[in-house]
């Protein structure tokens, strides 16, 4: 069966410099996709090219069967949306106003704002429990409650397809669990969520398939975490000596770096 999302030999560059190279990789339908890898390996630069954000040189992104370059943006930002790493608000604007924002793909000229819209917004807001920040200027919000603007943005789309790069950065351990928590339960109603994450034992917990890239760009594993990680495969991605145990809480594998045992006094 044909997935809705899949990248067929893509080669991603920035000017002269190829990130990616010849890389294939199908986004199973309903899952919680999670991709990991050492900095600079290319995981945001693929999230980029899967959400039309950057044409590919060769190869080819497939949405729902057809070359993502060909279909157009309102079309692709009613399927798919996407929180990038960093985004920039206007000045002065609202928290509502810009997760309104999420709802531009479903406007047309003959279909302007509507109750539908009205309540797409307020559930979003409500989810990432950003209500009562509503009539503040996002201008004056901390770095973890602007993070939560823009994935409120994001889920008001209502898109079947969620990209998420870095979704947990700026927030406090708590909050990092409640934005994953609250993206589980989304991919338990029928989305598909793919997020690029930086910490692994988040990644185990949370995916349901898991892909770990290397420098270079290059896919060195996919499958469940339960699956395909093993300390051979952490010193091999990441260059991390470990020892891999079972989350007592989830079950799913718990990544402990060896590091130095500290020195006795």
């Amino acid at each position: 069966m044909m997935q809705r999302l899949h990248a067929d030999a893509i080669t991603l560059r920035y000017d002269d410099r190829v990130i990616v190279e010849n890389l294939s990789i199908i986004i199973p339908d309903a899952s919680f996709t999670v991709i990991v890898g050492p900095n600079a390996c290319g995981k945001s630069t693929l999230l980029r090219a899967l959400s039309r954000l950057l044409a590919p040189v060769s190869g080819k992104v497939v949405l729902d069967g057809r070359n993502i370059s060909h279909l157009p943006a309102k079309e692709v930002a009613r399927r798919l949306g996407l929180l990038p790493q960093t985004s920039v608000a206007p000045d002065g604007i609202t928290v509502a106003d810009l997760v309104s924002r999420g709802r531009y793909p479903h406007q047309s000229f003959l279909r302007q704002w509507s109750v539908e819209d009205e309540e797409a917004v307020a559930r979003a807001l409500e989810v990432t429990r950003i209500s009562d920040l509503a009539n503040r200027s996002v201008n004056e919000l901390s770095g973890g409650q602007r993070q939560r603007v823009w994935i409120a943005l994001v889920l008001a789309q209502e898109t079947p397809i969620l990209l998420l790069d870095e979704p947990t950065t700026y927030l406090d351990i708590a909050h990092q669990i409640e934005l994953l928590e609250l993206l589980a339960e989304l991919n338990r109603e029928g989305r598909t969520v793919v997020a690029v994450l930086h910490d692994l034992n988040h990644a185990c917990r949370y995916a349901s398939h898991l892909v770990a890239m290397r420098n270079g760009g290059a896919i060195m594993a996919e499958g469940a975490p339960s699956e395909i990680v093993t300390e051979k495969l952490i010193e091999d991605v990441f260059g991390l000596a470990s020892v891999i145990i079972t989350d007592p809480v989830s079950g799913t594998p718990l990544v402990v770096p060896r590091g130095t045992p500290p020195q006795s006094p």
